[in-house]
């Protein structure tokens, strides 16, 4: 039984990896220091005998006992909200936490992905955006210590793959959305949804016109589970190239949850990209991927998911006890 490390194993994007490499019929090891994660997201995979988990913040020395064949490197906030009341950990996480990884690949003889970002492209003069554009990020902004620590990530394992030959590969992730994801986390989707559910008006940051795209959990992973096995080192946009205005994705989300709220405009955050859509030709080329999952029916899935959720869950706003280290 091959087994694998997945970082960030108790986060919304860790979480749903775990469950497909134990599908797969691996020993899953997952790690998670809980800044951000959640054990109710890998509740259901404790009783299971390919499953451990290990309480640990990455950016410290990793051990693993035993032989190890791969490593999945998810640790890091990845919500606004997150970030910018986190920034030293999210700086730590990528860079400390990235290198501390790396060191355990090449001792192992393991083959690391490391989960890099759409946000390396920070607000791009390109679009869509492809895997040769080398982005517009303001490093000392609000927004530079997610984007920077990832563009760190990037180099060093790439620097790891050329001097030390070492089999790496890099994902950069465009917005994803699926169970799991914390209603109030400042991300997109959840934000819209947990507003709709609890009566609020919609609030949409500056005139709406920006865009995003949205690709669906699963898709997202399958897209994920075919670059770690491919021969493919330098970075790969996996993401939904269908491109929608940040207005008219309020207005789909109105319209799914049939609330009769309005959409409110706010000042628009520091750094706030005008434009996101991947350019996935690559993807399509080497993996044979492309996301299958519509819009309108991944949200519903997530709608119905938001649904569920208990109405002390669902008024329940994020009040986490950070402290910078």
């Amino acid at each position: 039984m091959k087994k694998i490390l997945i970082t960030g194993a108790a986060g919304f994007l860790g979480s749903h990896l775990c469950d497909r490499f134990i599908k797969e019929g691996y020993r899953v090891i997952g790690m998670d220091n809980l800044i951000t994660g959640d054990l109710k997201n890998i509740a259901h995979l404790f009783p299971l005998e390919q499953f451990e988990f290990h309480h640990h913040d990455v950016s410290n020395f990793v051990h693993v006992s035993g032989t190890l064949d791969y490593i999945l490197h998810f640790a890091s906030p990845a919500s606004p909200i997150d970030y910018l009341k986190i920034p030293i950990q999210t700086l730590k996480v990528g860079s400390l936490g990235t290198l501390n990884l790396l060191g355990l690949a090449k001792q192992k003889g393991a083959r690391i992905l490391v989960a890099s970002t759409s946000e390396v492209y920070g607000d791009p003069l390109v679009h869509p955006q492809t895997e040769e554009y080398f982005g517009n990020v303001n490093p000392v902004g609000p927004r530079g210590v997610y984007d920077e620590a990832k563009r760190f990530m990037e180099s060093i394992t790439m620097a790891y793959h050329r001097f030390h030959g070492l089999e790496t590969r890099i994902v950069r992730i465009f917005n994803t959305y699926g169970p799991r994801m914390r209603l109030n986390d400042g991300r997109v989707v959840p934000a819209f949804m947990g507003q709709a559910l609890r009566g609020e008006d919609l609030t949409v940051f500056g005139d709406g016109s920006q865009t995003r795209s949205f690709c669906y959990i699963d898709d997202l992973v399958e897209g994920i589970y075919r670059l770690l096995f491919s021969d493919y080192a330098a970075p790969m946009n996996i993401g939904n190239p269908h491109e929608t205005t940040i207005r008219e994705f309020a207005e789909e989300i109105l319209a799914l949850t049939e609330a009769n709220q309005k959409i409110i405009y706010k000042p628009l955050p520091t750094d706030d990209p005008t434009q996101r859509q991947p350019d996935i030709t690559k993807a399509k080329e080497i993996l044979g991927w492309e996301p299958q999952v519509g819009r309108s029916q991944g949200l519903k899935i997530v709608y119905d998911y938001f649904k569920s959720l208990t109405k002390e869950e669902l008024q329940k706003k994020e009040h986490r006890s950070f402290s910078d280290r």
